[in-house]
């Protein structure tokens, strides 16, 4: 059932950007070609994308919300919200959540195409052998298909997945909207799991009222690599807590277009959760912010304005090749083959970095803090967890799985199968505590711990805002807004148009988004 504002956001997200192919995965392995059948992932999708591969700019989105109790009773069912749903459930070609298979029950998880999800999929077995009559179906998708995928069932309770992969973003709105099942009664019987082992700050974020509604697989903040041995023959120093200008002037240093070697490498391709969120954490250093506290739009504003340029022109002068389709993915390939010089993203980088399996420059980068203009501290707070549909139809099957993945015997395994460096990282206290993690994760391990512990709005920002999030706005709306920003930015990047078009459309965006708040302040 649609409860109002938040269930119209998410919905309106979910209908456009919903009906992709679905990659789906037995615990044997993914299908040749899907997108999550290599360690690297798939490239994500994104709307209105074109030839040229960056999107063109769309007219100002215009939102329209029930949001008193008297408006609420207008939710009745439609024609055309049930042809939505239909659209939405019946294009995949995976079966419903908790149905049969020839050995048992099958549970449906939805996960996202990351090296570290793929590691778990690799030991899925074990849980099979240890939950007779138990079998796993894992449904891959790059990060924002999956986002796109996982809201619009989970929003019209389609039943569809009986596990979810979300964030500390949605799990508390998700929460709220009565749309998870309340996690605390499964933790609270199982003793030996230990939710207080989580590093606190993760395990407050995906809480609500006081209860867990996801469980964290790994955490994160943001730091920034370098190459030690570049920045050695250049005779350069990295201080421990570099500023952005200092970035920028090491990179353009160090940027040897003859080499292949990028000055640095940063995102740029198109999606909230992809290249806005550098991007945002370097907005708000600048002393930028989304909106002010009474809900105006603040993209034009002379920080956010700095902020922008700074970002793409230093991505357009010393960054990579394609940076406007460049994410995560590809920006750590292009790391770890040697062909950049510094790169700002996530800390969970740091495991394929030092990965000998899949990194040319294993043992020689260093991890410093990431850079500040304004503020005292930088980064970002973000976390994979797994959640439970309230809909889903076998919950205590759904935990056993959701047990196993997050649980401290999970990560030794991990390092024991494929190796230290590629253990879940940045959510259990107590994996940095073990003596082989402790000697593979020398380089980075402390300086994840320090990020996420920074990585809060009074140590991150200037000024103060009126929504929670770092690199997020923890609204409903952010999912639609952001990614519509993050197209504008990924055009200016490839030099479509120019950074003051670009906010001046995101500023148009933004204020539909402010405009509805203010209505109901």
């Amino acid at each position: 059932m649609l409860r109002g504002r938040a269930d119209w956001a998410w919905l309106r997200f979910g209908v456009r950007r919903a009906a992709k192919p679905l990659s789906t995965t037995h615990a044997d392995g993914p299908p040749a070609g899907s997108p999550g059948s290599s360690r690297e992932g798939g490239s994500d999708e994104v709307s209105d994308v074109h030839g040229s591969g960056i999107p063109e700019p769309r007219r100002p989105l215009r939102f329209r919300y029930l949001t008193t109790k008297a408006k609420r009773s207008r939710l009745r069912p439609s024609k055309l919200a049930l042809l939505a749903v239909a659209a939405l459930l019946g294009l995949t070609s995976c079966a419903g959540a908790g149905s049969l298979g020839s050995g048992g029950r099958t549970l449906v998880i939805a996960i996202v195409s990351n090296p570290q999800m793929e590691d778990a999929i690799a030991l899925s077995d074990q849980f099979e052998r240890e939950n007779p009559g138990i079998r796993l179906k894992f449904v891959q998708l790059p990060e924002n298909q999956a986002r796109a995928k996982i809201t619009a069932s989970t929003a019209t309770q389609g039943g569809e997945f009986d596990v979810v992969m979300i964030s500390n973003y949605e799990t508390p709105q998700w929460a709220a909207n009565g749309w998870l099942e309340n996690l605390q009664p499964y933790i609270n019987a199982s003793p030996d799991y230990d939710q207080n082992d989580f590093i606190p700050s993760i395990r407050d974020s995906l809480s609500y009222q006081g209860s867990m509604y996801a469980v964290p697989f790994y955490g994160e903040s943001s730091f920034l690599t370098y190459r030690k041995d570049l920045f050695e023959r250049a005779g350069l120093t990295m201080p421990e807590h570099p500023t952005w200008q200092q970035i920028a002037d090491f990179a353009a240093k160090l940027d040897d277009k003859a080499a292949g070697v990028s000055g640095i490498c940063l995102r740029g391709k198109p999606g909230w959760g992809e290249s806005l969120a550098p991007f945002t954490t370097v907005a708000n250093t600048f002393g930028a912010r989304w909106f002010d506290e009474n809900w105006n739009a603040q993209l034009t504003s002379p920080e956010f304005r700095a902020a922008a340029e700074f970002y793409v022109n230093l991505v357009r002068q010393h960054g990579e090749v394609g940076a406007s389709s460049a994410g995560f993915s590809e920006c750590g390939t292009r790391y770890a083959q040697g062909q950049a010089a510094m790169w700002y993203d996530a800390t969970v980088m740091a495991g394929t970095n030092e990965d000998p399996e899949s990194s040319n420059v294993v043992g020689k980068s260093g991890y410093v803090a990431a850079p500040v203009d304004r503020t005292a501290a930088s980064g970002w707070l973000y976390t994979w967890s797994l959640a439970m549909p309230k809909v889903a139809e076998d919950k205590d099957a759904a935990w056993r799985f959701m047990r196993w993945m997050t649980d401290k015997q999970f990560v030794r395994t991990v390092g024991n199968t494929f190796g230290w460096n590629r253990v879940p990282p940045g959510c259990r206290l107590s994996t940095y505590q073990i003596p082989e993690y402790q000697q593979a994760a020398q380089a980075y391990a402390q300086p994840t711990l320090d990020g996420i512990d920074q990585a809060q709005q009074r140590n991150t920002m200037v000024n103060p805002v009126p929504y929670p999030g770092i690199q997020f706005v923890g609204i409903p709306e952010f999912q639609d807004l952001g990614t519509r920003v993050s197209q504008q930015l990924s055009a200016a990047i490839a030099g479509q148009i120019s950074v003051d078009e670009a906010l001046r459309q995101s500023q148009e965006y933004a204020e539909s988004v402010g405009e509805s708040y203010r209505e109901t302040r």
